[in-house]
């Protein structure tokens, strides 16, 4: 049964779909040109406006880009920032400036990020700047619908939440789920690959090569914020407040609850929501009202607070940031699958 998001936005969800599919028509005739960077280019996108999980399989993907030989450069938007400039991310800049999706990239990952709105001069850049000697690709992260730039390979993730939604702004989804069909990769969470590898092959039975299914695998990871050596160890709360500003905080919860972490409350602010000093002291009083012993929070969530606003909140207790760690359930196939859609990355010493 389809999710109505916002009922009387309904009407506008047919004319939303037909803008794209003009639109897709345009660039499959070639009367906006695409243009072309000098590397391979990878993307990781998906069919809805926030929430699949697409940073921590960029992160993913140049783990294993890396350790494979390959140089490896991160190209993403920076939803939100006010600035147009193309720059390198400083991994631990202002979030505000870079964006906290861009700073996360940085922070988490050894490949150097370049932000920017057009993703071919923040591309440019990356190529400047990199090593010589080894097969450079670019990582294109949120890129399904940034049609402007061409790619190499399309990586698409697809959740259950995504078979039931409705287009813009009715529901949440960026594209039609016919446009599955153009991708190259399918990613599927292993919680839900059974039930939707039947759903994939239906909708792309008609295409003469259909995509590649990948398996995901979650899990978190809790850590104590500004602890260097945090990660794996266990959850130091028993009764958090937690706290998030992303596109599905429902998820967020529920992988709570799955890892044995049960929050005495979770607030819920707006996808890449600024935090202001207001929030801050909001969050602390509902803490020590419900008598919480601290707080978890996403990583995206984590980069943009403040040490002063840490500070605060450690008041009633360590802050926590719950870590999404994503692998890949056959990474030796999938490793082998990648090669033969990128032919330019296929060099015997590039691959092991």
């Amino acid at each position: 049964m389809k999710q109505i998001r916002r009922p009387l936005l309904l009407p506008l969800a047919p004319l939303y779909g037909t803008a794209l599919t003009v639109k897709r028509l345009i660039f499959r005739l070639g009367w906006l040109g695409q243009r072309r960077l000098a590397n391979p280019v990878i993307s990781v996108g998906s069919v809805s406006a926030g929430g699949a999980g697409k940073t921590p399989v960029v992160l993913m993907m140049a783990d294993l880009l890396r350790q494979r030989g390959y140089e490896v450069s991160i190209l993403t938007r920076g939803f939100g920032r006010a600035p147009k400039t193309v720059e390198r991310v400083v991994p631990y800049g202002d979030a505000s400036w870079f964006g906290d999706e861009p700073v996360l990239l940085a922070q988490r990952s050894d490949a150097p990020v370049f932000v920017g709105t057009d993703r071919y001069q923040a591309g440019l850049l990356a190529e400047q700047s990199a090593a010589t000697g080894k097969i450079a690709v670019h990582l294109l992260d949120d890129g399904f619908q940034h049609r402007k730039l061409a790619r190499d390979l399309d990586i698409v993730l697809l959740t259950e939440e995504d078979t039931t939604d409705l287009l813009l702004p009715a529901g949440n989804l960026r594209e039609p789920l016919s446009a599955l069909g153009e991708a190259h990769v399918i990613l599927l969470r292993e919680e839900e690959a059974e039930r939707l590898r039947s759903f994939v092959r239906d909708l792309t039975r008609k295409r003469k090569k259909p995509p590649a299914i990948w398996v995901i695998r979650r899990r978190l990871v809790f850590g104590v914020a500004g602890d260097s050596e945090e990660a794996g160890k266990a959850m130091p709360c028993k009764r958090p407040l937690a706290f998030c500003g992303i596109a599905r905080p429902a998820g967020f919860t529920g992988m709570l609850r799955a890892h044995g972490c049960h929050p005495v409350e979770t607030i819920s602010f707006a996808d890449h929501h600024p935090y202001k000093d207001a929030d801050i002291d909001e969050l602390l009083e509902r803490a020590l009202r419900q008598h919480a012993d601290g707080f978890v929070t996403t990583e995206k969530d984590a980069v943009k607070l403040t040490p002063e606003m840490r500070q605060t909140l450690e008041k009633a207790g360590p802050l926590v940031v719950a870590r999404l760690s994503v692998t890949l359930v056959d990474e030796s196939n999938a490793v082998a699958q990648l090669i033969s859609l990128v032919p330019r990355l296929d060099r015997r010493s590039g691959i092991r």
